[in-house]
């Protein structure tokens, strides 16, 4: 069965906003919230964590991204870099795919893909 996220509002860059039970997530194109900023919360790159953290093991999830032009999605390390700019790559951390332009797929990997 698929895994259950509870996003961490304490992760969330201050344009992201968290559905009330935490379970999806919306980019607000606006001026950012004026939220505190904590050592766990990015800043520049738009992304939030799940609560819960796994350390091995298999795991999946079944996410709805509707009909968005842009999206991401993935993993990465508890530490990895939350402040200024990242490089998403499996080097730094990072796991994801994405779509951008309502039809370009890729998987963040070294080589490109």
């Amino acid at each position: 069965t698929p895994g259950e996220v509870t996003l961490d509002p304490d992760t969330a860059h201050p344009n992201l906003v968290l559905s009330e039970d935490r379970k999806s997530v919306r980019f607000v194109d606006a001026r950012p919230r004026d939220l505190p900023d904590t050592p766990r919360r990015f800043t520049i790159y738009p992304c939030v964590l799940g609560a819960q953290g796994f350390t091995s093991g298999r795991h999946y999830w079944e996410v709805e991204v509707g009909d968005k032009t842009h999206w991401a999605l993935g993993v990465c390390k508890d530490s990895v870099s939350r402040k200024g700019e990242l490089t998403p790559l499996p080097e730094t951390g990072y796991w994801r795919v994405r779509l951008w332009n309502g039809d370009k797929y890729a998987a963040t990997t070294t080589p490109f893909t």
